[in-house]
């Protein structure tokens, strides 16, 4: 087979084996390598054919996680297919293979291997052009595209499965939802307590004095209950009756009345 036959039969196989085999260790941990951040940017900027930024999130994902086989995989066939740089996608493909050491691609891979340290060799000493080399080239380009087209349809083929495993998993259990709690009512306004008087007595408040806006007076050095009524306009018996229990021979400095409207 000659240099450029095996090069396009590398560079496709290396999808082939991707679909079919691909490195699979113990379950979680492949998984886990796919889900890192820098991983599915990486794999999405491929989507969009931004190559160079796919390199960038790989090699980021790399930091996280530098034992990361799949990246090693992407860096490797980045550099092998879309930047021509041979030397980077041998050193991405042998890391992929020291580190995923039951793949089943890994024939394919060294095939590609060698096919990139062939390439250093051309990029140093570059094939003579001749009609029949030309005719080769054309050939090639022929098997290229019924190539991609098969390996298209593979790609799609993988996309669906793991799109419908996706969703299973996802699927939402049928369990019934548990009912939703059931709303707070608000206290009614008679429940509604004064403030803590400084004896330390909470006194509640007259359901007249919940009509209107509640007042309160901190009793002061001095005050009887007869100046504090006669100070806010009010008799002395409704000022008894905002306050429940409230003993007016017996007030203390720092005690709070309620104070109803007049």
């Amino acid at each position: 087979m000659s240099f450029g036959n095996r090069l396009l039969f590398g560079v496709f196989a290396v999808w082939i084996g991707i679909a079919l085999s691909g490195c699979l260790p113990s379950g979680q941990n492949q998984s886990d390598e796919e889900k890192e951040p820098h991983f599915v940017l990486g794999k999405s900027r491929i989507n969009a054919m931004d190559y160079q930024g796919a390199i960038q999130a790989f090699e980021e994902s790399l930091e996280v996680n530098p034992r990361s086989s799949a990246a090693h995989f992407e860096l490797g066939w980045l550099y092998d297919e879309k930047e021509s740089d041979p030397a980077a996608a041998i050193y991405h493909y042998q890391q992929y293979l020291k580190l995923c050491v039951n793949a089943g691609n890994a024939e394919v891979i060294k095939q590609r291997i060698e096919s990139c340290k062939q390439q250093l060799a051309a990029d140093v000493l570059p094939l003579p052009s001749t009609p029949v080399a030309q005719n080769q080239i054309n050939q090639l380009i022929e098997q290229n595209r019924q190539m991609q087209d098969e390996v298209s349809r593979w790609r799609a083929y993988y996309a669906s499965q793991l799109t419908a495993k996706n969703q299973s998993a996802a699927a939402p259990s049928h369990a019934p939802a548990p009912p939703p709690a059931n709303p707070v009512s608000p206290p009614p306004a008679q429940n509604v307590s004064a403030p803590v008087s400084g004896s330390g007595e909470i006194h509640p408040v007259h359901p007249t004095a919940t009509r209107a806006t509640l007042r309160t007076h901190t009793v002061a050095a001095g005050e009887t209950a007869v100046r504090i009524a006669r100070r806010y306009g009010i008799s002395l018996d409704a000022l008894l009756a905002a306050n429940a229990g409230l003993e007016p021979k017996r007030m203390r400095v720092g005690q709070v009345l309620n104070i109803p409207a007049p």
